[in-house]
């Protein structure tokens, strides 16, 4: 489904990505893991339109989408769930939600997945009408979340998922991904914690100084003694 070819990108003249190559196929779960400054960040905005790529390629699909617009990108079928969520703190959780479906005009289906994602987040649906900046932190990754799937995405990019959550509020976010995953949705999952990257996805990649160290099933990468000693603490 997605396929990046030697990608490479970078702000100005700071080169961050180097030859970086992943695909992701249709349905499944993948990880991209790495320390912080790896370059996992700029490789999401990469593919997502907010930066242009210097050489490489993206392919959603088969067809080239290398350079496109963010908006662009996201009526082909990939949405980004950002590092820090970047709600509309203003603006009720209804509204935030409906921003997610603001290039679509089917009025029943955006009913329809509204119904859906306040099945998923009953947490939501309680608070609807409340500023999304008053939310707790968990509140407001739930309705980030929700808000990229209002898009209807072929690909949700979760960028971060854990970031300053509980692990009680974490727990309950790892099975909805299952279920959202379940249900239908390819995921491509940035993460800084590996262990739950780990246990989310079937196949990972690990970035390291903007290269692609290892990469291969989530079982063997485990197993690896690098990955080990690095990021899983053992």
């Amino acid at each position: 489904m997605l396929e990046i070819r030697s990608l490479n990108a970078g702000y100005g003249e700071v080169q961050i990505l180097r030859d970086v190559s992943l695909s992701v196929g249709t349905g499944e779960i993948v990880t991209l893991v790495g320390s912080n400054g790896a370059g996992k960040s700029t490789l999401i905005n990469t593919i997502c339109g907010i930066i242009r790529p210097s050489a490489g390629s993206v392919h959603l699909n088969g067809a080239d989408i290398t350079g496109w617009t963010s908006e662009a990108i996201v009526a082909r079928g990939i949405t980004q769930v950002p590092e820090g969520r970047r709600l509309f703190p203003q603006m009720t959780v209804r509204e935030n939600l409906l921003m997610g479906a603001y290039r679509r005009r089917d009025s029943a289906g955006i009913k329809q997945d509204l119904e859906w994602v306040y099945e998923l987040f009953p947490r939501l649906k309680e608070r609807e009408r409340q500023r999304a900046g008053s939310l707790s932190g968990g509140e407001q990754q739930m309705c980030a979340i929700a808000r990229g799937l209002m898009a209807r995405p072929e690909i949700l990019v979760v960028d971060e998922l854990s970031l300053g959550l509980a692990p009680i509020m974490l727990d309950a976010l790892v099975e909805i991904v299952r279920q959202i995953h379940q249900e239908g949705t390819t995921i491509l999952l940035v993460e800084q914690d590996v262990a739950i990257a780990f246990d989310l996805a079937t196949t990972g990649y690990v970035l390291e100084n903007g290269r692609v160290a290892l990469s291969g099933p989530t079982a063997d990468l485990k197993a690896n003694p690098h990955v080990k000693k690095a990021y899983l603490g053992l």
